[in-house]
């Protein structure tokens, strides 16, 4: 019996480790990464043979040692995690959960077939089947709330974890064991199916409340492409018709021209030509690259810098077609020229610009902006990327900044100096 513990407790702190690991976003290299999980195994396997074998008549002993170790292995998670912030605990407690419950198989197994092989047969095999069912199942969720900015903490939810691990011990390990009280299998295997059926409803809501974001911002997409369609369909009814008055007019130029050539008056002729030239210019539909998509958002976003006499300044080169998702393209410049707008609309310099230079070719993707800014910036400690001081609903446009970028395998560097605001996104195809 006491080697079927030794042998499950050191099963379950491998596991542990190996979920933290795969479920987290990490700060570090993978070799540092590696290391601290290593080092926190150390710590937890020789304290679980202290407790198990040294000082096994000692309850203190058991109490305290339990309390370092999980302490360890919750830091060791915190460390090695980008965010380290409620998710990334609760995601290390639910790990002890899911790590716990192949120990309690353990003990189950033996008591049901008195086979030491069977026993921790079946911890390895629930271990790994729990594993892989949840990393196929759960991870890319799991991955994605805990990249998110979140609008307030949710350490609320690490009382889930706490409460079925405070269950599962009082139960199953401390300070009676299954060994000592087997007529408590049948409230532990309740107590397993009610801890998984309550992760899925934690787990369902988590995946709604991602997709309710990724929604948001596919429709604040489409909308302002729509708003950038009816603004270029407005343009272009409005150059229309002053087209349309001009060639009606064109027959009264035509005889002005023809009289003012029979009296030589040239200048007069020219200033006529400039007119007409004039009026054609202005009614000109401007086209600032050849994909429609992008060119629709880059009219929007010009329009409103022109509203707010932000003078935008535009270097552009994107093809007909291009090698990245051109709603997601489109959407990343929406969010970067508001920023740049909204930062610059109040700035105190009598030029006020945004200077945009926007390349997308076959090579290589290059957003290189920079704009007037008068407002005090902060930056996120982790992603160095600006955080939103404008309340709930914002802040939202850098993460989706962020995420084309990682999708490209790109590149984001920003900063602000003497009331300038420069970010520059490449990423090489």
């Amino acid at each position: 019996m006491i080697f079927i513990k030794n042998i499950s407790y050191i099963m379950s702190h491998i596991f542990f480790l190996v979920f933290v690991y795969l479920f987290m976003v990490h700060r570090y290299s993978r070799k540092k990464t590696l290391s601290i999980c290593f080092l926190a195994f150390l710590f937890t396997t020789v304290m679980g043979q202290l407790k198990l074998n040294l000082f096994s008549d000692s309850a203190l002993f058991y109490f305290f040692t339990t309390i370092a170790q999980i302490i360890v292995v919750q830091l060791a998670g915190l460390l090695i995690s980008e965010k380290r912030d409620s998710r990334t605990l609760f995601i290390g407690l639910s790990a002890s959960n899911y790590a716990i419950i192949g120990s309690i198989i353990a003990p189950i197994l033996y008591i049901s077939t008195d086979s030491v092989l069977l026993a921790l047969a079946g911890n390895l095999l629930a271990n790994i089947i729990l594993l892989l069912v949840l990393y196929f199942n759960i991870r890319n969720t799991v991955t994605k709330f805990c990249e998110r900015d979140l609008e307030k903490s949710r350490w609320e939810l690490c009382l889930i974890p706490v409460f079925f691990y405070c269950s599962f011990s009082s139960i199953a390990f401390f300070p009676y064991t299954l060994y000592e009280h087997p007529e408590n299998i049948l409230v532990s295997i309740l107590l397993m199916l009610t801890m998984l059926v309550s992760y899925v409803v934690v787990l369902r809501y988590l995946d709604s409340e991602t997709k309710q974001v990724e929604e948001y911002w596919k429709n604040m997409m489409f909308e302002s492409y729509i708003q950038g369609l009816e603004s270029q369909n407005y343009l272009t009814e409005q150059s229309e018709h002053n087209l349309k008055i001009l060639r009606h007019d064109m027959r009264h130029y035509s005889t002005m021209i023809d009289s003012l050539l029979d009296q030589e008056d040239y200048a007069e002729i020219k200033n006529i030509t400039g007119h007409i030239n004039e009026v054609v210019n202005e009614n000109k539909v401007d086209a600032y690259c050849e994909n429609r998509v992008v060119n629709t958002i880059l009219m929007k976003m010009a329009e409103q810098a022109k509203s707010l006499q932000i003078d935008l300044q535009l270097d552009i080169l994107i093809p007909r077609q291009i090698p990245v998702n051109e709603y997601e393209f489109a959407m990343v410049l929406a969010n970067l020229l508001e920023n740049a707008v909204f930062n610059t609309k109040d700035a105190s310099s009598a030029e006020k610009y945004i200077a945009a230079k926007i390349h997308c070719t076959e090579e290589h993707l290059l957003l290189d902006m920079e704009n007037d800014c008068d407002r005090e910036i902060y930056f996120d400690s982790i992603t160095g990327l600006p955080k939103s001081r404008r309340g709930k609903g914002h802040g939202l446009g850098m993460q989706s900044v962020q995420a084309f970028s990682d999708k490209l395998g790109g590149a984001i560097d920003c900063y602000c100096e003497s009331n300038r605001f420069r970010i520059i996104l490449y990423a090489k195809f």
